[in-house]
């Protein structure tokens, strides 16, 4: 018994950045136009991580365009800049996109 509450609470605190950065995503409205598994306005979030995947700078690249915005990485539609995005916010949030499987 004490081993699966053990389980438990460690289960809940590795998962809990990961659900605090989707909650972080929701929250700056960053859902409204992506999602994990499947392209919507803008690039699927898995998309996005295998796009990345073994770039040294892709955290760092991603963050920018959160706050920034980008185009024509993923077509004609731009993605607009993220002003209520703080540095640390877009840091964050581009760490868990590049985990998404």
């Amino acid at each position: 018994m004490k081993q699966a509450a053990l389980f438990v609470t460690l289960a809940a605190v590795f998962a809990g950045p990961a659900f605090a950065n989707a909650d972080l995503a929701q929250k700056k409205a960053c859902m409204a136009c992506h999602a994990l598994d499947k392209k919507l306005v803008g690039p699927a979030y898995k998309d996005v991580a295998a796009k990345y995947a073994g770039q040294k700078d892709a955290a760092a690249k991603l963050a920018d365009k959160i706050q920034k915005g980008g185009s024509g990485v993923w077509g004609a539609v731009p993605m607009p800049a993220n002003p209520g995005v703080s540095a640390d916010e877009a840091k964050q949030l581009a760490a868990w996109v590049l985990t998404i499987k």
